[in-house]
Formats: structure tokens, C-alpha cells, sequence
């Protein structure tokens, strides 16, 4: 959106379902948000009175389909590459999935929009703020996943934190509220702070970007920090950096902890693991993970 606006200067409007809204809320290259609730044929009527001159379609599935449909306009959408990840996944054939960013500006070369590579942005309300010290050294650490294949373990997290002597913030959903809460009962040294599913994403996104160091499982807040340039640990299990959802262009000091050591997916989107519930992600080792944090720390 960013290079689309800059290089073009086109109005850009962007079609959203509700719950994602906020991430375009205070976006300065978005001109208007539409937000599909619950029928998509009663925003597509509101769609036909602005008159589009092009439509860049990033997800390429039913309903994007269905509003090409109509509007009836120029289009160009996303290539999924669906056969090159089934074959990585379930043959280990690996035909170098890119970035989906960079595919996502494959769609916009008809424009001839290019990559700045200036990275990702997030833009929070200027007024987000929250009651905690940011002025400290902090690691922000993201517990949540979209599936349980994609989340470390309380026990892997708990031999960490216990042996990590700088204050931690946990950040996560509703779904990590209770695994939180453990994890401060039974840290020993009391400097862990459960904010998971009790803040908003802007106040998520505020300690990111206020942290010294990240760390993620493979989760939407991963990609925010990325967006902060910070220094990332990210843990990958079932799903796989191979797949093209890496962070994208972040510090040199990020690392990927890979389970198995291997750049073979178990599944597209972490929902099953090959290894009949073993839950990989589960077997990186804590020490790893401690080896990660103080070699950053050492080094910084």
C-alpha cells in the first residue's frame, strides 16, 4: 500500500472483514476502509458506487472472486502456488517458495509499482499507550498461534523465563489468558507481566515496538514486529519458514528455531502435524532458546 501510494498516487480503498479494521484504522495510504460484517453482497453494492479503476486481489480465493465478479474491472491477484507447497509438504520438493511479500508485489507489477524495501509498516493511534514501564529493558514475548501444532508449551516457556533476569511481557489472545496467568504464578523471579487478551492490538503492537527483543511463534504479532525492524526468535514447528511467511526484512540480529531441523512444512497452515500429534514445535529444546537470548544480549 505503501509503494502503491508513494510511487502512484492512487486513491486506495481497501475491502477488510471487521475483525482486521484496526490494522487499517490509522494507515496514512489507505484513503477509505470498507468492512464486510456479515453478508459480502451488501458491501459490494456500496463497492459499485466508487467506480474502481483496478483491483489488486491478495487473496485470490471465493469471495475475492466474487467481487471481481461484480464489478467488473480490471484485475490482477495473488498466486498462491498451492502445487509448490503441496509438494514441499507432502514430498519435500522444494521449488523456493517466495516471500509473499514479494509476491504480493508480483500482483501490482502491471502498475509498475516496485519494492522500496523499506520493509512492512503497522501505524498505531498516536494516543496508545499503557500502564507499564517502557523505558526499561523488556523482551515482549508472543505465546498465541493460530493452532496448538504452532505453540510452544508452558513448560518450555516457564524454563526459560525462569532463567531470563529481564522483565518479560506476555501477549497473545483470549485463548493464552490462562497459560499467562500460570506462567506468572509460577515464575520464580515475578518480572513477567500477562497482558494476553487484556490490551488491544495497537497496545500489543506499542510494547513491540518499545521491546528490546521479540519473541514469537508463527502469529500476526511476529509480522508486526517485524514491521518495527526488532530483533526477533521466532519458532517454527509444523509450519515452516520454507513456506514463505518468514518475518520479513528484519534485523540482523533475528534467528528462526527450527524443529526438526528441517525446511519441510507439516501442514500449509500448522492445523496437523505429520508426526501423528507429536507436536514438533514441542521438541525445541529451552536451552536453545536461553543460548538465543543471551547470545542477543551479549552481542548487543
Amino acid at each position: 500500500m505503501r509503494c502503491v501510494k508513494m510511487q502512484k498516487n492512487f486513491e486506495i480503498h481497501y475491502l477488510t472483514k471487521s475483525e482486521y479494521s484496526i490494522l487499517l484504522s490509522a494507515n496514512p495510504y489507505v484513503d477509505k476502509v470498507f468492512v464486510v460484517k456479515h453478508n459480502l453482497n451488501y458491501v459490494i453494492s456500496d463497492l459499485k458506487l466508487e467506480n474502481y479503476d483496478f483491483i489488486i486481489d491478495l487473496h485470490n480465493n471465493l469471495r475475492s472472486w466474487w467481487v471481481k465478479f461484480n464489478l467488473l474491472v480490471s484485475s490482477r491477484h495473488l498466486q498462491k502456488y498451492n502445487w509448490k507447497k503441496y509438494l514441499l509438504i507432502y514430498f519435500n520438493c522444494n521449488y523456493n517458495i517466495d516471500h509473499v511479500v514479494d509476491r504480493y508485489f508480483e500482483v501490482v507489477k502491471k502498475l509498475n509499482v516496485v519494492n522500496d524495501n523499506n520493509g512492512l509498516d503497522y501505524f498505531f493511534n498516536e494516543n496508545t499507550s499503557l500502564d507499564f514501564n517502557i523505558n526499561q529493558t523488556f523482551i515482549a514475548w508472543s505465546i498465541g498461534g493460530s493452532s496448538i501444532y504452532k505453540k510452544l508449551s508452558k513448560q518450555q516457556i516457564l524454563e526459560v523465563v525462569n532463567q531470563v533476569s529481564y522483565p518479560i511481557v506476555l501477549l497473545g489472545g483470549v485463548d493464552e489468558i490462562s497459560i499467562g496467568d500460570i506462567l506468572v504464578q509460577e515464575c520464580s523471579h515475578k518480572k513477567i507481566y500477562n497482558f494476553c487478551g487484556k490490551i488491544s492490538l495497537d497496545q500489543s503492537a506499542y510494547l513491540i515496538k518499545n521491546s528490546a527483543l521479540v519473541l514469537t511463534n508463527d502469529t500476526g504479532l511476529m509480522h508486526i514486529a517485524a514491521s518495527f525492524q526488532k530483533p526477533i526468535i521466532s519458532f517454527w514447528g509444523c509450519t515452516k519458514p520454507s513456506l514463505g511467511f518468514s518475518p520479513y526484512m528484519t534485523s540482523d540480529k533475528s534467528i528462526q528455531i527450527i524443529a526438526r531441523s528441517s525446511s519441510r512444512p507439516c501442514s500449509k497452515h500448522g492445523s496437523h502435524c505429520r508426526f501423528k500429534g507429536n507436536e514438533c514445535i514441542k521438541e525445541i529444546d529451552s536451552m536453545m532458546i536461553l543460548e538465543a537470548i543471551e547470545n542477543f544480549f551479549n552481542l548487543s
